[in-house]
């Protein structure tokens, strides 16, 4: 009876054990983040209506960014993503003039085919540039130049291979840039990434028709100087028929202590044609932040920010004028932003 009752047991552990182990293969997370911020301008009045022309953040006084829930859930090979937004930044990423509703900023399945093959399709954020659209996930609050001029998602099928402990590869066909639903047009672009150590060259393509980005190349990475010292790194060249933009900025970032970083972007950014008669502006954008972190989720962030322009008067994008309104070369302002995650 007890080799009989001890056998019982023995099977009852295995069972259990069987059932623990699925259990483990299936995971479901939930993450996010909410932020706030006040702006003003210190060379031009906030009622005039000044913008660096950059994305997100450019209300003056206190204004909402984003809130976004990000839901995950894999089991065994396969999963999904769903990344829900709503405020002023997730409605200009996403391009829906609608601030109120939740909007789909990523929504998204994969299939880790083996060990170092996974294939994802939906929509999901870019892999161009050095910044991203959350907050969060950004050293300086305000946004680059670079980063506003390119694609902020891509809806399509991607495939990423890790080619070795320090190579990997990134193909994808995706619908035209920041055609993030349908594809009307019948015209597909393309994209590559090629990864080696935590730097990123990436190409992009598309007809250039019906407002597409053309082509673009993109490098992407940074280098720990130090323990403290943090450099990276971006710069793209884009071309639509003639015409486009270029530049690259440099993010020093350097931390005090656990809770406390300083960092500069410097940033030039330039448009570029083949018209001879036309003077194409160009931009020098230094911003300097602060981040502070309160209890590991809260993150406070003063920023000191100051463009100019080194080829033309007004704006390159925004609206550039001085204290008395008139059209001028340079804009400087004053933000402090308040990001929670979670």
């Amino acid at each position: 009876m007890k080799k009989i009752l001890t056998s019982a047991l023995l099977l009852a552990s295995v069972v259990l054990t069987a059932q623990d182990s699925t259990e483990v293969a299936k995971k479901f997370t939930v993450s996010g983040s909410v932020d706030a911020y006040f702006q003003t301008y210190i060379s031009a009045p906030d009622d005039v209506g000044a913008s660096f022309g950059t994305a997100f953040a450019d209300q003056t006084g206190f204004a909402l960014g984003m809130g976004n829930i990000i839901a995950s859930y894999e089991s065994g090979k396969v999963g999904a993503v769903l990344d829900l937004v709503t405020g002023p930044r997730g409605a200009a990423a996403t391009f829906n003039s609608d601030i109120v509703d939740g909007i789909v900023n990523q929504a998204y399945v994969y299939w880790n085919v083996s060990e170092n093959t996974t294939l994802t399709m939906g929509r999901f954020n870019t892999y161009l540039g050095y910044e991203v659209i959350a907050p969060a996930a950004n050293f300086n609050y305000s946004t680059s130049y670079l980063f506003s001029s390119g694609p902020f998602s891509h809806m399509g099928l991607k495939a990423d291979f890790a080619l070795s402990d320090d190579f990997s590869l990134m193909l994808a066909v995706m619908n035209p840039w920041d055609t993030n639903n349908t594809s009307t047009t019948g015209e597909y672009s393309f994209g590559a990434q090629l990864g080696y150590s935590g730097q990123y060259l990436n190409f992009y393509y598309d007809s250039g028709n019906n407002g597409g980005l053309g082509f673009e190349v993109d490098y992407t990475g940074g280098f720990d100087v130090s323990e403290e010292f943090f450099l990276g790194i971006n710069a793209a060249y884009n071309d639509n028929d003639g015409s486009g933009f270029y530049g690259a900025a440099l993010y020093p970032q350097y931390a005090t202590s656990d809770d406390f970083s300083i960092g500069l972007r410097g940033e030039y950014f330039a448009l570029h044609g083949d018209d001879d008669s036309i003077d194409y502006p160009s931009v020098l954008g230094l911003t300097l932040t602060g981040s502070y972190t309160v209890d590991s989720n809260l993150i406070i962030k003063p920023e000191f920010r100051l463009d100019s322009l080194t080829d033309a008067d007004g704006g390159i994008y925004g609206n550039v004028v001085d204290n008395d309104g008139v059209a001028a070369s340079s804009l400087s302002a004053f933000t402090l932003a308040a990001i929670y995650t979670f």
